[in-house]
Protein backbone atom coordinates (compact mmCIF):
# COMPACT_ATOMS: atom_id res chain seq x y z
CA UNK A 1 0.00 0.00 0.00
CA UNK A 2 1.30 3.46 -0.88
CA UNK A 3 1.76 5.79 2.13
CA UNK A 4 -0.06 9.13 2.34
CA UNK A 5 3.15 11.11 1.82
CA UNK A 6 3.38 9.60 -1.70
CA UNK A 7 0.40 11.80 -2.69
CA UNK A 8 1.71 14.98 -1.01
CA UNK A 9 3.25 16.62 -4.09
CA UNK A 10 2.00 18.80 -6.93
CA UNK A 11 -0.63 17.09 -9.09
CA UNK A 12 1.40 17.36 -12.31
CA UNK A 13 4.23 15.36 -10.71
CA UNK A 14 1.90 12.88 -9.00
CA UNK A 15 -0.14 12.33 -12.18
CA UNK A 16 2.90 10.99 -14.02
CA UNK A 17 4.10 8.92 -11.05
CA UNK A 18 0.69 7.24 -10.64
CA UNK A 19 1.17 5.47 -13.99
CA UNK A 20 1.91 1.81 -13.39
CA UNK A 21 0.50 1.81 -9.83
CA UNK A 22 -2.33 -0.59 -8.98
CA UNK A 23 -5.70 0.79 -7.91
CA UNK A 24 -7.48 -1.60 -5.52
CA UNK A 25 -11.16 -1.42 -4.60
CA UNK A 26 -12.90 -3.81 -2.20
CA UNK A 27 -16.45 -4.53 -3.37
CA UNK A 28 -19.23 -6.84 -2.21
CA UNK A 29 -18.26 -9.22 -5.02
CA UNK A 30 -14.53 -9.21 -4.27
CA UNK A 31 -11.35 -7.21 -4.64
CA UNK A 32 -10.93 -5.43 -7.98
CA UNK A 33 -7.53 -4.34 -9.22
CA UNK A 34 -6.45 -2.25 -12.18
CA UNK A 35 -3.06 -0.87 -13.25
CA UNK A 36 -3.25 2.88 -13.87
CA UNK A 37 -2.41 3.75 -17.50
CA UNK A 38 -3.82 7.28 -17.88
CA UNK A 39 -4.17 10.35 -15.62
CA UNK A 40 -4.82 14.11 -15.74
CA UNK A 41 -3.50 16.73 -13.33
CA UNK A 42 -5.60 19.60 -11.98
CA UNK A 43 -3.61 22.38 -10.32
CA UNK A 44 -5.91 24.12 -7.88
CA UNK A 45 -7.72 27.45 -7.93
CA UNK A 46 -5.58 29.06 -10.66
CA UNK A 47 -6.28 26.17 -13.09
CA UNK A 48 -9.49 27.03 -14.97
CA UNK A 49 -10.02 23.35 -15.78
CA UNK A 50 -10.09 22.47 -12.07
CA UNK A 51 -13.29 22.41 -10.01
CA UNK A 52 -11.45 24.43 -7.36
CA UNK A 53 -11.19 27.38 -9.76
CA UNK A 54 -14.67 28.37 -8.59
CA UNK A 55 -13.46 28.37 -4.97
CA UNK A 56 -14.27 26.27 -1.98
CA UNK A 57 -17.71 24.62 -2.14
CA UNK A 58 -19.27 21.62 -0.40
CA UNK A 59 -18.43 19.58 -3.54
CA UNK A 60 -14.76 20.65 -3.68
CA UNK A 61 -14.06 20.76 0.06
CA UNK A 62 -12.18 17.44 -0.06
CA UNK A 63 -9.76 18.91 -2.64
CA UNK A 64 -8.64 21.51 -0.11
CA UNK A 65 -7.92 18.83 2.49
CA UNK A 66 -4.91 16.60 2.99
CA UNK A 67 -3.42 14.54 0.16
CA UNK A 68 -4.25 10.87 -0.29
CA UNK A 69 -8.03 11.12 -0.23
CA UNK A 70 -10.55 10.24 -2.92
CA UNK A 71 -12.49 13.00 -4.67
CA UNK A 72 -15.40 11.34 -6.49
CA UNK A 73 -18.03 13.42 -8.26
CA UNK A 74 -20.87 12.98 -10.74
CA UNK A 75 -20.61 14.37 -14.27
CA UNK A 76 -23.34 14.64 -16.94
CA UNK A 77 -25.78 13.28 -14.37
CA UNK A 78 -24.57 9.73 -14.97
CA UNK A 79 -20.82 9.13 -14.59
CA UNK A 80 -18.81 9.01 -11.39
CA UNK A 81 -15.24 10.30 -11.74
CA UNK A 82 -12.39 9.24 -9.39
CA UNK A 83 -9.66 11.70 -8.45
CA UNK A 84 -6.85 11.59 -5.92
CA UNK A 85 -6.25 14.68 -3.79
CA UNK A 86 -2.61 15.79 -4.12
CA UNK A 87 -0.07 18.32 -2.86
CA UNK A 88 -0.43 20.20 0.43
CA UNK A 89 -3.55 20.93 2.42
CA UNK A 90 -5.27 24.01 1.00
CA UNK A 91 -3.75 23.73 -2.51
CA UNK A 92 -6.78 21.94 -4.06
CA UNK A 93 -4.63 19.86 -6.42
CA UNK A 94 -6.08 16.59 -7.69
CA UNK A 95 -5.36 13.88 -10.24
CA UNK A 96 -8.16 12.36 -12.32
CA UNK A 97 -7.55 8.66 -12.96
CA UNK A 98 -8.74 8.27 -16.56
CA UNK A 99 -8.02 4.60 -17.37
CA UNK A 100 -6.72 1.34 -15.93
CA UNK A 101 -5.61 -1.98 -17.34
CA UNK A 102 -7.82 -4.67 -15.72
CA UNK A 103 -5.84 -7.02 -13.50
CA UNK A 104 -8.35 -8.73 -11.21
CA UNK A 105 -12.16 -9.18 -11.11
CA UNK A 106 -12.92 -6.52 -13.74
CA UNK A 107 -15.31 -7.51 -16.54
CA UNK A 108 -16.28 -4.14 -18.02
CA UNK A 109 -14.34 -1.63 -20.13
CA UNK A 110 -11.96 0.68 -18.28
CA UNK A 111 -10.78 3.00 -21.09
CA UNK A 112 -12.25 6.21 -19.70
CA UNK A 113 -12.90 7.71 -16.28
CA UNK A 114 -16.63 6.96 -16.15
CA UNK A 115 -16.13 3.42 -17.45
CA UNK A 116 -13.29 2.88 -14.97
CA UNK A 117 -15.51 3.84 -12.02
CA UNK A 118 -18.33 1.60 -13.20
CA UNK A 119 -16.01 -1.36 -13.79
CA UNK A 120 -14.18 -1.00 -10.48
CA UNK A 121 -17.27 -0.28 -8.38
CA UNK A 122 -16.21 3.27 -7.47
CA UNK A 123 -19.07 5.62 -6.56
CA UNK A 124 -19.66 8.90 -4.77
CA UNK A 125 -19.89 6.77 -1.63
CA UNK A 126 -16.08 6.59 -1.87
CA UNK A 127 -15.75 10.39 -1.85
CA UNK A 128 -13.43 11.66 0.91
CA UNK A 129 -12.07 8.20 1.75
CA UNK A 130 -8.44 8.08 2.78
CA UNK A 131 -6.58 5.80 0.35
CA UNK A 132 -5.26 3.50 3.07
CA UNK A 133 -7.95 0.82 2.85
CA UNK A 134 -9.89 -1.19 3.64
CA UNK A 135 -12.27 0.10 0.92
CA UNK A 136 -9.74 1.58 -1.49
CA UNK A 137 -5.95 1.87 -1.79
CA UNK A 138 -3.06 1.93 -4.26
CA UNK A 139 -0.18 -0.52 -4.49
CA UNK A 140 3.32 0.10 -5.86
CA UNK A 141 4.11 -0.58 -9.50
CA UNK A 142 6.63 0.30 -12.17
CA UNK A 143 6.56 3.48 -14.21
CA UNK A 144 5.97 2.65 -17.90
CA UNK A 145 8.95 2.93 -20.26
CA UNK A 146 7.21 5.30 -22.69
CA UNK A 147 4.88 8.01 -21.38
CA UNK A 148 2.98 10.44 -23.61
CA UNK A 149 2.14 13.93 -22.35
CA UNK A 150 -0.76 15.81 -23.97
CA UNK A 151 -3.49 18.38 -23.23
CA UNK A 152 -6.36 17.22 -21.04
CA UNK A 153 -9.62 16.02 -22.59
CA UNK A 154 -13.02 17.75 -22.51
CA UNK A 155 -12.12 21.06 -20.90
CA UNK A 156 -12.56 23.49 -23.80
CA UNK A 157 -14.06 26.01 -21.33
CA UNK A 158 -10.70 26.34 -19.50
CA UNK A 159 -9.31 29.13 -21.74
CA UNK A 160 -5.47 29.09 -21.71
CA UNK A 161 -5.50 26.02 -19.46
CA UNK A 162 -7.23 23.78 -22.04
CA UNK A 163 -3.95 23.20 -23.88
CA UNK A 164 -1.76 22.72 -20.82
CA UNK A 165 0.24 19.45 -21.08
CA UNK A 166 -1.31 17.82 -18.01
CA UNK A 167 -2.55 14.46 -19.36
CA UNK A 168 -0.19 11.50 -18.99
CA UNK A 169 -0.60 8.04 -20.46
CA UNK A 170 1.28 4.86 -21.20
CA UNK A 171 2.09 4.88 -24.90
CA UNK A 172 1.88 1.10 -25.34
CA UNK A 173 -1.41 0.56 -23.48
CA UNK A 174 -4.55 -0.40 -25.39
CA UNK A 175 -6.64 0.66 -22.36
CA UNK A 176 -6.00 4.41 -22.74
CA UNK A 177 -9.14 6.44 -23.50
CA UNK A 178 -9.66 8.21 -26.81
CA UNK A 179 -8.31 10.44 -28.25
CA UNK A 180 -4.78 9.08 -28.02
Amino acid sequence: MLPLDFYARPADILAKDLLGKTLCVATKTGLRKGRIVETEAYLGEADLGCHASKGRTPRTEVMFGPAGHAYVYLIYGMYDMFNIVADTEGSAHAVLVRAVEPLENINLKTDGPGKLCRAMGISRGHNQLQLLGPEMWLEPGHLPKAIVVSPRIGIDYAKDWKDAPLRFFEQASSYVSKPR
